[in-house]
């Protein structure tokens, strides 16, 4: 939306185009071809060479970018543009449909703008680094922010009804309700495998962390983690016990969790008279904890 009101006669039109072809995701090409406006006109607004275009230039351009023209007070704006005040080398600004980042060693510039570094040839890879780079890979793009929006609107709560007083449940829910992650823990007596008095004093036994295949590598575990560990300050339980596998492992000692030195036996029965079916009854129990799960449903720790 692009606003004008008495109190802010002046209105910065080629930032808030700029901010506009973001939302939309629009080149200057793409905003051309869809307005009519010839790309160069588009590329003297925003730079500022063109203070004063036709009211119709404007309105063509902010309804081709999915905005619209509000005189008085706004309800909404476009969001500001994250590397706004990032320039090139000729002092001009980096596209607005684009990431953009400053480059500070050889590592920030994996190749030049308009090509991979694998299609550079070798004369050019000592080359001056630039000031800022940005990739152009629509498709990259678009999954870093599908995934930077879901970092932002993903809610983590503790589940309470229709539970044991000793269970632990956590979700991660977007807000139209769709669940991404869940957590699921339970309280056990310390002094029921301590064989000596402890009182009432308990402890978690991590059930398992499960993420859905799409919104992994976001930090969902991590939060649900997270939650979990509040809680338990919260209860007064100082520890939490995980059974962890493969990739489960490495995700968990990230989180602060440790090694101990004594470990479960895996043990397994297979009943010779469903081994042709598709679920075989599976019983894994741990020597020093109480851990046994049916079918495919092991315990596990996932991201």
């Amino acid at each position: 939306m692009v606003w004008m009101s008495e109190t802010t006669p002046q209105v910065d039109l080629g930032a808030a185009l700029r901010a506009l072809r973001r939302a939309a995701d629009l080149s200057q090409r793409e905003l051309a071809e869809r307005s009519g406006v010839p790309q160069p006109t588009i590329a003297r607004i925003e730079s500022g060479a063109v203070t004063d275009p036709r009211f119709r230039t404007v309105e063509r351009l902010v309804r081709a970018a999915s905005g619209r023209i509000t005189l008085g007070e706004p309800d909404a704006s476009p969001p500001p543009i994250p590397h706004e005040e990032l320039r090139d080398a000729a002092g001009r600004h980096c596209p607005a449909h684009l990431d953009a980042r400053e480059v500070r060693e050889p590592r920030d510039w994996p190749g030049a703008w308009w090509a991979h570094w694998y299609d550079l040839p070798p004369e050019r890879w000592n080359v001056t680094l630039p000031a800022t780079t940005y990739a152009l890979d629509r498709a990259a793009r678009d999954r870093r922010r599908w995934g930077e929006q879901i970092r932002r609107d993903v809610r983590v709560r503790r589940c309470v009804d229709d539970l044991p007083a000793t269970s632990w449940r956590f979700v991660a829910e977007l807000p139209d309700g769709a669940l991404v992650g869940e957590l699921r823990a339970h309280e056990r007596s310390v002094e029921f495998f301590r064989r000596y008095p402890l009182g009432d004093r308990r402890e978690l036994v991590l059930d398992g962390v499960l993420v859905s295949a799409e919104h992994r590598g976001l930090g969902i575990g991590r939060r649900l983690l997270d939650a979990l560990a509040t809680e338990m300050d919260r209860a007064g339980i100082g520890a939490v016990q995980a059974i962890a596998e493969f990739g489960g492992i490495g995700f968990l000692l990230a989180c602060g969790y440790r090694l101990e030195a004594s470990r479960p036996a895996s043990l397994r029965l297979d009943r010779p008279a469903v081994s042709a079916g598709l679920d075989r009854p599976t019983v894994s129990a741990g020597l020093d904890r109480p851990a046994v799960s049916a079918g495919s449903g092991r315990r596990r720790s996932g991201r």
